[in-house]
């Protein structure tokens, strides 16, 4: 099992919308995904709930988690999402950055945008790694 970290500094936006759909898209018996952060906020952001919402996702039971040693200790892959030097860094990871915008306090228009290209990159980097469930696109 692959487990992939998608990581920002508050984990209430972009990180959050890649672990959810990376988990709606991947197949399960090759890989999953968490989201965390290393300054994690009190809440995912109102406009990201709502453009989760829009595109099938109901994210209102996430909660911004802190990354920590013990939730990487059998991870595989972190991603960083646009926290600049800001982004954590775990040891041992295979480690890409997406240099996306915060959606945090964006219209609504921006944020689908944001939205939106984070599902691009996630369905590319299942179709490059393997892990696309059987009938989602690519496959």
């Amino acid at each position: 099992m692959n487990k992939v970290i998608f990581a920002c500094v508050r984990n209430a936006g972009r990180s959050q919308m890649a672990a959810a759909f990376f988990n709606v898209l991947a197949d399960p018996d090759k890989a999953r995904a968490i989201s965390a952060g290393t300054q994690p906020g009190e809440q995912v952001h109102p406009e990201v709930l709502e453009a989760m919402r829009d595109a099938g996702l109901d994210l209102t039971g996430a909660r911004p988690q802190r990354l920590t040693d013990e939730l990487a200790k059998d991870a595989h892959w972190l991603i960083t999402l646009g926290c600049g030097e800001a982004c954590p860094s775990v040891p041992g990871l295979k480690r890409e950055d997406w240099p996306l915008d915060d959606p945090q306090g964006k219209s609504e228009v921006l944020v689908h945008r944001i939205r939106d290209e984070v599902a691009a990159r996630v369905v590319g980097l299942l179709e490059r790694e393997g892990w696309l469930k059987a009938g989602q696109p690519g496959t």
